[in-house]
């Protein structure tokens, strides 16, 4: 009976091991801590620096025009043709006959 867990566990091992490009100990950790930084340097890094960027410049623009219209309510849907309370209204159809 304890051979089976045993053998169990030493397949898992072996598969997390291998799967890990089969380096083991500090190596292993090294490795994986090198690509770790190179990836957060060469892609998560330049992506929170550009919306932090464009956030600063939507900042930058709505403070700098303090007098610009900003619409604070969605129209209302009217059954219209147009679908719009306000705006041009459509003449009646006359249906020639």
């Amino acid at each position: 009976m304890t051979s089976s867990w045993r053998r169990t566990f030493g397949n898992v091992r072996s598969f997390i091991g291998n799967s890990m490009g089969g380096l083991r100990g500090g190596t292993n950790l090294a490795s994986w801590a090198v690509a770790g930084t190179i990836a957060y340097f060469l892609w998560v890094k330049p992506s929170q620096d550009l919306k932090r960027e464009q956030e600063e410049r939507a900042a930058l623009a709505a403070a700098s025009d303090t007098y610009r219209y900003v619409e604070k309510r969605k129209p209302v849907p009217d059954p219209q043709e147009t679908g719009l309370i306000y705006g041009k209204k459509n003449p009646t159809k006359k249906l020639d006959d």
